[in-house]
Protein backbone atom coordinates (compact mmCIF):
# COMPACT_ATOMS: atom_id res chain seq x y z
CA UNK A 1 0.00 0.00 0.00
CA UNK A 2 3.02 2.49 1.17
CA UNK A 3 4.52 1.34 -2.38
CA UNK A 4 1.24 2.26 -4.33
CA UNK A 5 0.97 5.45 -2.40
CA UNK A 6 4.26 6.23 -3.02
CA UNK A 7 4.07 5.99 -6.80
CA UNK A 8 0.66 7.98 -6.79
CA UNK A 9 2.81 10.97 -5.27
CA UNK A 10 5.67 10.72 -7.92
CA UNK A 11 3.27 10.40 -10.70
CA UNK A 12 1.61 13.54 -9.46
CA UNK A 13 5.03 15.38 -8.74
CA UNK A 14 5.81 14.21 -11.97
CA UNK A 15 2.70 15.94 -14.08
CA UNK A 16 3.14 19.40 -11.79
CA UNK A 17 7.18 19.50 -13.63
CA UNK A 18 5.51 18.87 -16.63
CA UNK A 19 3.06 21.73 -16.68
CA UNK A 20 5.34 24.20 -14.92
CA UNK A 21 8.38 23.20 -17.77
CA UNK A 22 5.59 23.63 -20.43
CA UNK A 23 4.87 26.88 -19.02
CA UNK A 24 8.69 28.16 -18.51
CA UNK A 25 9.69 26.39 -21.80
CA UNK A 26 6.64 28.23 -23.77
CA UNK A 27 7.59 31.86 -21.81
CA UNK A 28 11.44 31.37 -22.74
CA UNK A 29 11.12 30.19 -26.58
CA UNK A 30 8.44 32.91 -28.00
CA UNK A 31 9.16 33.29 -30.67
CA UNK A 32 9.91 29.41 -32.28
CA UNK A 33 8.92 30.33 -35.49
CA UNK A 34 8.43 32.70 -38.34
CA UNK A 35 5.92 35.66 -36.97
CA UNK A 36 4.03 37.37 -39.58
CA UNK A 37 4.21 41.04 -39.26
CA UNK A 38 1.52 42.30 -41.23
CA UNK A 39 1.71 46.32 -42.89
CA UNK A 40 -1.06 47.86 -43.79
CA UNK A 41 0.14 50.06 -46.78
CA UNK A 42 1.55 49.17 -49.96
CA UNK A 43 5.21 48.72 -50.74
CA UNK A 44 7.01 50.98 -50.71
CA UNK A 45 4.84 53.52 -48.71
CA UNK A 46 6.41 54.76 -45.56
CA UNK A 47 4.24 52.62 -43.41
CA UNK A 48 6.05 50.16 -45.16
CA UNK A 49 9.58 51.05 -45.01
CA UNK A 50 9.54 51.74 -41.28
CA UNK A 51 7.90 48.86 -40.73
CA UNK A 52 10.60 46.76 -42.33
CA UNK A 53 13.09 48.40 -40.24
CA UNK A 54 11.45 47.20 -37.08
CA UNK A 55 10.66 43.63 -38.62
CA UNK A 56 14.22 43.53 -38.96
CA UNK A 57 15.44 44.60 -35.65
CA UNK A 58 13.09 42.45 -33.98
CA UNK A 59 14.45 39.75 -36.40
CA UNK A 60 17.43 39.87 -34.43
CA UNK A 61 16.80 40.38 -31.21
CA UNK A 62 13.93 37.49 -30.87
CA UNK A 63 16.20 35.49 -32.77
CA UNK A 64 13.29 34.34 -35.04
CA UNK A 65 12.16 35.70 -38.75
CA UNK A 66 9.51 38.64 -38.25
CA UNK A 67 8.09 38.64 -42.23
CA UNK A 68 6.63 41.89 -43.64
CA UNK A 69 3.64 40.98 -45.35
CA UNK A 70 1.87 44.23 -47.11
CA UNK A 71 -2.11 44.34 -46.94
CA UNK A 72 -2.99 47.69 -48.33
CA UNK A 73 -6.10 49.53 -48.46
CA UNK A 74 -9.27 50.40 -46.51
CA UNK A 75 -7.10 53.38 -44.99
CA UNK A 76 -4.83 51.35 -43.39
CA UNK A 77 -7.95 49.31 -42.20
CA UNK A 78 -7.70 46.03 -44.20
CA UNK A 79 -4.58 45.01 -42.70
CA UNK A 80 -5.07 46.15 -39.18
CA UNK A 81 -8.21 44.17 -39.39
CA UNK A 82 -6.64 40.91 -40.38
CA UNK A 83 -4.67 40.68 -37.00
CA UNK A 84 -7.64 41.96 -34.99
CA UNK A 85 -9.02 38.96 -36.36
CA UNK A 86 -6.31 36.87 -36.21
CA UNK A 87 -5.40 33.82 -33.47
CA UNK A 88 -4.13 35.79 -30.45
CA UNK A 89 -0.51 33.34 -30.24
CA UNK A 90 2.23 36.45 -30.86
CA UNK A 91 2.75 35.09 -34.69
CA UNK A 92 0.63 37.66 -36.03
CA UNK A 93 0.82 41.07 -35.74
CA UNK A 94 0.40 44.84 -36.64
CA UNK A 95 2.78 47.67 -37.77
CA UNK A 96 -0.08 50.02 -37.80
CA UNK A 97 -0.88 53.75 -37.29
CA UNK A 98 -3.00 56.31 -36.05
CA UNK A 99 -5.91 56.35 -39.27
CA UNK A 100 -6.44 52.88 -38.99
CA UNK A 101 -6.53 53.11 -35.04
CA UNK A 102 -8.89 56.56 -34.96
CA UNK A 103 -9.38 58.14 -38.14
CA UNK A 104 -11.41 56.03 -40.14
CA UNK A 105 -13.84 55.32 -37.10
CA UNK A 106 -14.82 59.10 -37.51
CA UNK A 107 -14.42 59.68 -41.16
CA UNK A 108 -15.11 56.33 -42.37
CA UNK A 109 -16.95 54.09 -39.49
CA UNK A 110 -18.93 52.23 -42.03
CA UNK A 111 -15.90 50.97 -43.60
CA UNK A 112 -14.04 49.70 -40.01
CA UNK A 113 -15.47 46.36 -39.09
CA UNK A 114 -12.94 46.16 -35.70
CA UNK A 115 -12.83 47.75 -32.44
CA UNK A 116 -9.35 49.00 -31.92
CA UNK A 117 -10.07 49.41 -28.37
CA UNK A 118 -11.55 45.87 -28.08
CA UNK A 119 -10.23 43.94 -30.59
CA UNK A 120 -6.13 45.05 -30.35
CA UNK A 121 -3.34 44.73 -27.74
CA UNK A 122 -1.16 47.65 -27.69
CA UNK A 123 2.16 46.83 -27.94
CA UNK A 124 4.30 50.13 -28.19
CA UNK A 125 4.39 53.75 -30.21
CA UNK A 126 7.24 53.42 -32.47
CA UNK A 127 7.98 57.15 -34.00
CA UNK A 128 5.86 59.99 -34.76
CA UNK A 129 6.24 62.19 -38.27
CA UNK A 130 4.49 65.56 -39.90
CA UNK A 131 2.85 65.81 -42.91
CA UNK A 132 3.03 68.47 -45.03
CA UNK A 133 1.32 70.03 -48.62
CA UNK A 134 2.94 70.92 -51.65
CA UNK A 135 2.89 71.96 -54.96
CA UNK A 136 4.71 71.20 -58.36
CA UNK A 137 7.81 74.14 -57.84
CA UNK A 138 5.95 75.43 -61.67
CA UNK A 139 3.07 76.04 -59.60
CA UNK A 140 1.36 80.00 -58.88
CA UNK A 141 1.24 79.15 -55.56
CA UNK A 142 4.28 80.46 -53.49
CA UNK A 143 2.46 80.17 -50.43
CA UNK A 144 -0.48 78.42 -48.18
CA UNK A 145 -2.22 81.56 -47.78
CA UNK A 146 -2.32 82.59 -51.95
CA UNK A 147 -3.24 78.59 -52.22
CA UNK A 148 -6.12 79.41 -50.31
CA UNK A 149 -6.95 82.65 -51.81
CA UNK A 150 -7.36 80.93 -55.04
CA UNK A 151 -9.30 77.86 -53.94
CA UNK A 152 -11.70 80.04 -52.27
CA UNK A 153 -12.25 81.66 -55.46
CA UNK A 154 -12.06 78.23 -57.52
CA UNK A 155 -13.57 75.97 -55.56
CA UNK A 156 -13.52 72.24 -56.16
CA UNK A 157 -10.91 73.00 -58.88
CA UNK A 158 -7.62 72.14 -56.91
CA UNK A 159 -6.93 68.45 -57.05
CA UNK A 160 -5.46 66.90 -54.18
CA UNK A 161 -3.77 63.41 -53.55
CA UNK A 162 -3.71 61.50 -50.43
CA UNK A 163 -3.14 58.52 -49.21
CA UNK A 164 -6.61 57.53 -48.64
CA UNK A 165 -10.13 57.82 -47.19
CA UNK A 166 -9.83 58.25 -43.09
CA UNK A 167 -5.89 58.78 -43.12
CA UNK A 168 -4.59 61.51 -41.04
CA UNK A 169 -4.34 63.41 -44.10
CA UNK A 170 -7.59 63.31 -45.32
CA UNK A 171 -8.86 64.61 -41.70
CA UNK A 172 -6.12 67.39 -42.22
CA UNK A 173 -7.59 68.09 -45.24
CA UNK A 174 -11.05 68.35 -43.85
CA UNK A 175 -9.75 70.62 -41.19
CA UNK A 176 -8.41 73.04 -43.09
CA UNK A 177 -11.45 73.05 -45.41
CA UNK A 178 -13.36 73.70 -42.60
CA UNK A 179 -11.30 76.28 -41.21
CA UNK A 180 -10.73 78.67 -44.36
CA UNK A 181 -14.01 78.21 -46.03
CA UNK A 182 -12.50 75.86 -49.51
CA UNK A 183 -13.82 73.09 -50.95
CA UNK A 184 -10.40 70.89 -52.46
CA UNK A 185 -11.33 68.30 -54.75
CA UNK A 186 -9.95 64.84 -53.03
CA UNK A 187 -8.50 62.68 -55.12
CA UNK A 188 -7.89 59.36 -52.22
CA UNK A 189 -4.76 56.95 -52.79
CA UNK A 190 -4.27 53.56 -51.11
CA UNK A 191 -0.66 55.23 -49.74
CA UNK A 192 2.73 54.46 -51.22
CA UNK A 193 4.36 56.22 -53.77
CA UNK A 194 1.05 56.83 -56.22
CA UNK A 195 0.27 59.56 -53.79
CA UNK A 196 3.22 61.26 -54.83
CA UNK A 197 3.65 60.50 -58.74
CA UNK A 198 0.23 61.79 -59.53
CA UNK A 199 1.91 65.30 -58.48
CA UNK A 200 4.90 65.28 -60.33
CA UNK A 201 2.81 63.33 -63.46
CA UNK A 202 0.79 66.55 -63.25
CA UNK A 203 -2.30 64.17 -62.78
CA UNK A 204 -3.23 66.38 -59.26
CA UNK A 205 -2.58 70.07 -58.58
CA UNK A 206 -1.66 69.77 -55.04
CA UNK A 207 -0.30 66.62 -52.68
CA UNK A 208 -1.16 66.34 -48.96
CA UNK A 209 0.98 63.66 -47.43
CA UNK A 210 4.78 62.41 -45.29
CA UNK A 211 7.07 65.01 -45.65
CA UNK A 212 9.84 62.04 -45.58
CA UNK A 213 8.21 61.94 -49.11
CA UNK A 214 8.19 65.24 -49.93
CA UNK A 215 11.29 66.43 -48.99
CA UNK A 216 13.64 65.04 -51.73
CA UNK A 217 11.58 66.07 -54.56
CA UNK A 218 11.72 69.73 -52.51
CA UNK A 219 15.30 69.53 -52.23
CA UNK A 220 15.44 68.33 -55.89
CA UNK A 221 13.81 71.33 -57.19
CA UNK A 222 10.69 69.20 -58.17
CA UNK A 223 8.37 70.45 -55.76
CA UNK A 224 7.48 73.22 -53.54
CA UNK A 225 6.14 72.62 -49.61
CA UNK A 226 3.52 74.87 -48.26
CA UNK A 227 2.41 74.05 -44.94
CA UNK A 228 3.43 71.03 -42.37
CA UNK A 229 1.29 69.34 -39.99
CA UNK A 230 3.63 69.99 -36.99
CA UNK A 231 6.91 72.41 -37.26
CA UNK A 232 9.54 69.97 -38.93
CA UNK A 233 13.49 71.53 -37.66
CA UNK A 234 14.81 70.86 -41.69
CA UNK A 235 12.38 73.33 -42.61
CA UNK A 236 12.27 75.63 -40.37
CA UNK A 237 10.71 78.28 -42.69
CA UNK A 238 7.74 76.30 -43.73
CA UNK A 239 4.61 77.40 -41.32
CA UNK A 240 2.30 75.39 -39.30
CA UNK A 241 -1.64 76.47 -39.61
CA UNK A 242 -1.44 77.90 -36.67
CA UNK A 243 1.30 80.52 -37.46
CA UNK A 244 -0.86 81.51 -40.21
CA UNK A 245 -3.66 82.12 -37.52
CA UNK A 246 -5.38 79.32 -37.12
CA UNK A 247 -6.84 78.12 -33.99
CA UNK A 248 -6.98 74.45 -34.67
CA UNK A 249 -3.68 72.27 -34.59
CA UNK A 250 -3.23 69.34 -37.59
CA UNK A 251 -2.76 65.72 -35.36
CA UNK A 252 0.83 64.61 -35.37
CA UNK A 253 1.00 60.68 -36.97
CA UNK A 254 2.67 57.84 -35.81
CA UNK A 255 3.17 54.13 -36.04
CA UNK A 256 3.05 51.69 -33.38
CA UNK A 257 2.33 47.85 -33.05
CA UNK A 258 -0.51 45.75 -32.34
CA UNK A 259 -2.02 42.25 -31.67
CA UNK A 260 -4.77 40.50 -31.49
CA UNK A 261 -6.68 41.50 -28.07
CA UNK A 262 -5.69 38.69 -25.39
CA UNK A 263 -1.91 38.08 -26.73
CA UNK A 264 -0.65 35.84 -23.62
CA UNK A 265 1.28 37.56 -20.74
CA UNK A 266 3.91 34.50 -21.32
CA UNK A 267 4.53 36.73 -25.02
CA UNK A 268 3.96 40.15 -23.67
CA UNK A 269 6.55 39.56 -21.36
CA UNK A 270 9.14 38.61 -24.22
CA UNK A 271 8.02 40.98 -26.92
CA UNK A 272 6.98 44.49 -25.34
CA UNK A 273 11.03 44.94 -24.11
CA UNK A 274 11.84 43.65 -27.75
CA UNK A 275 9.87 46.34 -29.48
CA UNK A 276 11.45 48.76 -27.04
CA UNK A 277 14.73 47.60 -27.89
CA UNK A 278 14.30 47.86 -31.62
CA UNK A 279 12.53 51.37 -31.76
CA UNK A 280 15.39 52.43 -29.25
CA UNK A 281 18.31 51.18 -31.70
CA UNK A 282 20.87 53.88 -32.30
CA UNK A 283 21.66 52.82 -35.59
CA UNK A 284 18.23 52.15 -36.70
CA UNK A 285 16.92 55.47 -34.91
CA UNK A 286 19.66 57.55 -36.62
CA UNK A 287 18.62 55.85 -40.43
CA UNK A 288 14.94 57.10 -39.51
CA UNK A 289 15.62 59.94 -38.60
CA UNK A 290 17.78 61.07 -41.55
CA UNK A 291 14.15 60.48 -43.45
CA UNK A 292 12.45 62.83 -41.50
CA UNK A 293 10.76 60.79 -38.81
CA UNK A 294 11.02 61.22 -34.80
CA UNK A 295 11.66 58.35 -32.78
CA UNK A 296 9.55 58.65 -29.83
CA UNK A 297 8.97 55.00 -28.45
CA UNK A 298 5.91 54.90 -26.48
CA UNK A 299 4.71 52.27 -24.13
CA UNK A 300 1.70 50.18 -24.40
CA UNK A 301 -0.12 52.24 -21.42
CA UNK A 302 1.24 54.90 -22.91
CA UNK A 303 0.01 54.50 -26.54
CA UNK A 304 -3.58 53.40 -24.91
CA UNK A 305 -4.06 57.01 -23.41
CA UNK A 306 -2.73 58.54 -25.99
CA UNK A 307 -5.68 56.65 -28.18
CA UNK A 308 -7.97 57.23 -26.03
CA UNK A 309 -7.00 61.19 -25.98
CA UNK A 310 -6.70 61.46 -29.55
CA UNK A 311 -10.14 59.87 -30.59
CA UNK A 312 -11.67 62.05 -27.80
CA UNK A 313 -9.81 65.62 -29.72
CA UNK A 314 -10.51 63.95 -33.46
CA UNK A 315 -14.54 63.30 -32.88
CA UNK A 316 -14.99 66.62 -31.25
CA UNK A 317 -13.00 68.39 -33.86
CA UNK A 318 -15.17 66.39 -36.63
CA UNK A 319 -18.18 67.16 -34.88
CA UNK A 320 -17.27 70.78 -34.80
CA UNK A 321 -16.29 71.15 -38.44
CA UNK A 322 -19.36 69.20 -39.60
CA UNK A 323 -17.83 65.80 -40.16
CA UNK A 324 -19.59 63.85 -37.77
CA UNK A 325 -23.23 64.87 -35.71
Amino acid sequence: MKRKIFSITILMISLVVVVLFTTITFAQTYPSRTVQFVIPGTPGSIIDITGRVMAEELGKILGQPFIPVNKPGGGFTVGTEFVAKSKNDGYTLSYTNNPAIVYSRILNPEGVHYDPDKDLEPLGIHLFFAHAIAVQSSAPWKTFTELIDYVKKNPGKVSVSTPGIGTTTHFHLEIIQALTGTKFNHVPFKSGEAVITALLGGHVDMTFDAISKIAPHVESGKMRMLLVSIKSPLFPNIPTITELGYKQELPASWFGMYGPAGLPESVKKVLIPAIEKAAKNPEAKAKLERMHFVIQYKSPDEQRKLVQEEYETALAIAKEVGLRK
